[in-house]
């Protein structure tokens, strides 16, 4: 009556078994540990940065092993609730278990996923931006777009999003926007993102109602926490104020506060203007230059050290990583994985997680 019931339970139990030894729980505990030590010690929270990051790092451990206890708990409930109504052959047991084994089984897959972000840097914020391609005003808007989708994205996942830079377009919509992501594995989450965007649709902005294509670029990298070490020297920095644009509340446009650093070596160019003080948007910028110097240092090749760069990516033809075809079909279709969808509007509204869950799944 119940044997269909126990093997589900019984391959749960396997799963969390070897998730348990991935997720390395017992050293988990350990730094959780020691991280209660060195808060409770006096002066702590007077280290400001500091702090903050040790305490984000015990809330991230924490919800990991109370997420896999969790879990455990309930599978031992669940097991000693099909003995009782195996020995008692309850009908309304065998319903109750049924109805709670697929919200069980349901988290067990997602703790089993995070699997899938454990590269070096998953676990860190992210600095995302989104850069409009060639061809004016339509390439301008759909950057608009895709920021819209991200942002409704960010606010689905629970992410914290904060746009440090923003420049729009002579006509309208954007040329290019940077923010930076606040939240569990947003950079493992987001990696998937990096590339060329393409749409396709009939332009609002052609009085000849004719089909256009518009390509936009998003990158990401890295929020690098303080221990890692990136050297910069000051020579090679030229450091420019201006004046913040955009939407910005009434500090913007008053005073030079905005912040824009050429990295001379590289021509890797980052800026800063959301905070009112200018010390603030220089120290958010170099936040900004140390994660991409990191990811050019990183990469091997001269060719990937210019993509990662953002130097010499063609945000054009052949390039794009996902089509969004709003003409004369809907579609969005990735075109790493094949995942698609013709639920495009959804898409647009920030409905993401299946075509990055079908990029991290498979292994590119």
């Amino acid at each position: 009556m119940f044997n269909e019931e126990v093997q589900a339970l019984d391959t749960l139990q396997e799963k969390l078994d070897e998730l348990r030894r991935y997720l390395d729980l017992g050293s988990k505990q350990e730094r959780i540990a020691e991280l209660e030590a060195e808060m409770a010690r006096p002066g702590f929270w007077e280290q400001g940065d500091r702090a903050q990051d040790l305490l984000k790092e015990r809330t991230g451990l924490e919800k990991i092993v109370e997420g896999w206890q969790r879990a455990a708990a309930e599978l031992d409930d669940l097991r000693v609730l099909a003995e009782l109504g195996e020995e008692s052959e309850d009908e309304a047991t065998l319903v109750e278990i049924r109805e709670l084994l697929p919200e069980l089984e349901k988290r067990v897959a997602q703790m089993e996923f995070t699997r899938m972000l454990s590269g070096e840097h998953d676990a860190c914020n992210a600095i995302f931006s989104i850069n409009a391609g060639a061809g004016g005003l339509e390439a301008q808007d759909w950057a608009d777009m895709l920021l819209r989708m991200y942002l409704r994205f960010f606010e689905k996942k629970g992410f914290k999003a904060e746009i440090t830079d923003f420049q729009e377009g002579e006509e309208g919509g954007l040329k290019n926007a940077t923010l930076t992501v606040d939240g569990d594995f947003a950079y493992g989450w987001l990696r998937s993102e990096i590339g060329i965007h393409r749409l396709v649709r009939i332009s609002p902005f052609d009085n000849n109602a004719r089909r256009h294509t518009s390509f936009c670029s998003v990158f990401v990298f890295p929020q690098l926490p303080d221990d890692v070490v990136v050297e910069i020297n000051e020579k090679d920095l030229r450091v420019d104020t201006y004046r913040s644009s955009g939407a910005g509340g009434q500090h913007v446009n008053k005073t030079d506060s905005a912040i824009r650093i050429t990295h001379l070596p590289t021509g890797i160019v980052v800026s800063c203007q959301n905070e009112r003080s200018q010390h603030k948007n220089r120290a958010t910028a170099m936040g900004q230059l140390k994660a991409r110097l990191y990811e050019l240092e990183r990469s091997k090749k001269a060719e990937e050290a210019s993509v990662i760069a953002g130097e010499k990516m063609d945000i054009a033809w052949g390039s794009q990583i996902r089509s969004y075809v709003l003409h004369p079909y809907r579609m969005v279709k990735d075109h790493r994985t094949g995942f698609e969808t013709g639920n495009t509007d959804a898409v647009l509204d920030g409905e993401l997680s299946g075509f990055i869950e079908a990029y991290l799944l498979s292994g590119k």
